[in-house]
């Protein structure tokens, strides 16, 4: 499973307060927006073609966005090769179910 840490999560979320020009959410370094970008891809139906695959570092702000333009990320190439986000999702379903009843 995907690990969630709190203490990341917070100080991106003030980083965001400030914001990059471009709008797009800013991610204070590209591990991190990795990690965001294999959580977008578990939690959301993306399509070929559709969402984001990759990340880059802003010329504007410095720091770094998602993007759907360009080659995919090899970490998220990988963890939709080996199956992991596949297995997340399935995971994040039976939780969604266990939450309801």
């Amino acid at each position: 499973m995907l690990a969630f840490n709190f203490r990341t999560f917070a100080a991106e979320l003030s980083n965001q307060m400030d914001g990059c020009v471009s709008g797009k959410r800013m991610y204070s370094s590209q591990e991190v927006a990795e990690d965001v970008l294999i959580e977008a891809w578990t939690r959301f139906d993306y399509t070929s073609g559709n969402g984001p695959v990759t990340v880059y570092q802003c010329e504007e702000c410095g720091q770094y966005h998602l993007t759907s333009k360009g080659s995919m990320n090899n970490k998220l190439a990988q963890a939709l090769a080996d199956g992991k986000i596949q297995r997340q999702k399935e995971a994040d379903r039976w939780m969604d179910r266990i939450r309801r009843k």
